[in-house]
């Protein structure tokens, strides 16, 4: 997610601590919120995609993905 972006997630929460948000920035921060999980999410998969476990006898094998589905 772009740097300003980020910031702009910030400000917000900033603000709406002062002084309360707008119905407008209340439905930026909410889509903003929702880009940057969707993003973090994305990120965590992959990295969990490419996680090899070491057993300790050396075998080496890739994590596998659970039967349940995602939680949302």
């Amino acid at each position: 997610m772009e740097k300003k972006k980020i910031e702009r997630i910030n400000e917000l929460a900033r603000k709406k601590k002062a002084v309360g948000l707008t119905e407008a920035e209340t439905a930026e921060q909410a889509e903003l919120r929702r880009e940057y999980l969707a993003e973090y999410r994305e990120n965590m998969k992959a990295m969990l995609d490419n996680l090899v476990i070491q057993e300790q006898d050396g075998t080496r094998h890739a994590l596998k993905q659970k039967d349940n589905p995602p939680v949302q």
